[in-house]
């Protein structure tokens, strides 16, 4: 039965839920630390290491998930995803010891996250798209700062009507009856169902149809992940994702904390973290649509700077407590700096596509994660070295230039154009062809 629109919008949607549940199911152990806490009396460090610990599971993963994702596609993936966190937040309520934590909320919840969020849909909603791939996956993306300003409140509030354990369970039941079935609806590539991406028609007999490539010697290569790995791109691409979660969480985990150290109200601080997730939702669908026209390497480096702001205005905020330096610091993170994700998996297949994508991306996934882990961390050692965080945010502004750097030097516009400078390569290609002697 034809649709009367294309079926990768079906793809968007679920991908939409998908995050906006299953990325803030993982976030709420935030909400849950508290009341865990005051109840058994642990060590905040042993109780907090659970989700640590998931974020060093989630790294391990992530190559495997690719590896399943080429073999299996994305409903066997998201499907395993689903019985993972929720069996893991519907298991959680029974602890009585850490271990028992570190498996559910760690283990299960932090492997499950995996599947459900950006790394396992970036596996494949890239292959429904290619005029409006940016677009697709900011749409797709800022499910996440829709659930959470709607998932997590409603948490809250349940933790503080019947404890933690009614509201884990709670949203444990959610992911497992709202994502198991709509996941069902996914398919990894629209070939697989008759489509072709962006729903075009298949081009006539007569007619040339459109190429994306710019570089055909590199595209026609069947690329493996042991081919990838001996190419400088790889590296490049995994530098560049590695600084690129850096700075995400090094803001991210310590930003409340100063805000409050140098002054500001609670209030004032937590506000400031959710504003950040709902300025990402408009910046996310913005600059991926952008990044249709521009390329992706300058909208990378667009959020870098968003990046570079925020921890300008942070070390500014030690001297000048200024609630303008806040609104500055908000506005840079959440509509630059979250651009980030939407172009995640673009970058990556517009390089490396091909049948052996996920095992690549997952890879590549596996440095970002790296960074994901590294810049809290790096983050509250310099703090406790130094003691302030003026040290510790510089090198985020160093590693933001770095990030957007190394995605300069992985080039994926020499690759593949984006639908916005497709005049450059029909420009080059009807050029006039020069002598070897004279290219080099």
């Amino acid at each position: 039965m034809r649709l009367p629109f294309f079926y990768g919008w079906i793809i968007v949607i679920v991908t939409f839920v998908t995050m906006a549940i299953g990325v803030n199911a993982r976030t709420s152990f935030s909400l849950f630390f508290p009341p865990i806490v005051d109840e058994f009396g642990w060590e905040r460090g042993v109780t907090a290491g659970a989700f640590s610990f998931g974020f060093l599971v989630s790294g391990a993963v992530s190559p495997l998930i690719g590896r399943m994702m080429d073999r299996f596609g994305p409903r066997a993936v998201m499907e395993l995803g689903v019985a993972l966190m929720a069996g893991g937040l519907l298991l959680a309520p029974l602890t009585t010891r850490p271990w028992h934590l570190y498996l559910t909320i760690g283990v299960m919840v932090g492997s499950g996250s995996v599947c459900l969020g950006y790394s396992g849909q970036s596996l494949f909603l890239p292959n429904w798209f290619n005029r409006r791939r940016g677009l697709a996956m900011g749409l797709a993306f800022a499910g996440v700062g829709i659930g959470s300003i709607t998932l997590l409140p409603w948490a809250q509030h349940m933790i503080e009507q019947t404890g933690w354990r009614t509201a884990c369970t709670a949203i444990g039941i959610v992911v497992l009856l709202v994502l198991a079935p709509i996941n069902l609806l996914l398919r990894k590539r629209p070939e697989d169902i008759g489509l072709r991406p962006d729903g075009d028609a298949a081009p006539s007999a007569s007619a040339k149809p459109i190429s994306y490539i710019v570089d055909h010697d590199w595209a026609g290569i069947d690329w493996t992940l042991g081919r990838a790995v001996r190419t400088a791109r790889f590296w490049w691409l995994a530098l560049g994702y590695f600084c690129g979660l850096y700075i995400w969480y090094a803001v991210q985990v310590h930003q409340t904390k100063y805000l409050l150290d140098i002054g500001f109200s609670p209030s004032v601080a937590v506000w400031a973290l959710g504003a950040v997730s709902l300025l990402g939702i408009p910046g996310q669908i913005v600059l991926g649509h952008l990044s249709d026209r521009l390329g992706r390497e300058w909208i990378w480096t667009a959020s870098c700077m968003g990046f570079v702001i925020c921890f300008a205005a942070l070390i500014a905020l030690a001297r000048i407590p200024s609630l303008m330096l806040v609104y500055v610091m908000v506005l840079a993170q959440g509509v630059l700096g979250y651009g980030l994700t939407s172009i995640l998996g673009a970058v990556v297949v517009e390089i490396f596509q091909g049948k052996h994508y996920g095992s690549i991306f997952g890879s590549v996934m596996l440095a970002a994660l790296a960074g994901g882990a590294a810049g809290p961390w790096l983050t509250g050692f310099l703090h406790d070295l130094w003691g302030n965080y003026t040290i510790a945010f510089a090198i985020g502004i160093a590693v933001s230039g770095l990030s957007a750097f190394a995605i300069w030097m992985a080039s994926p516009r020499k690759i593949r154009a984006v639908a916005g400078q497709l005049h450059r390569t029909r420009d080059r290609a009807s050029a006039p062809s020069v002598p070897s002697k004279v290219m080099k």
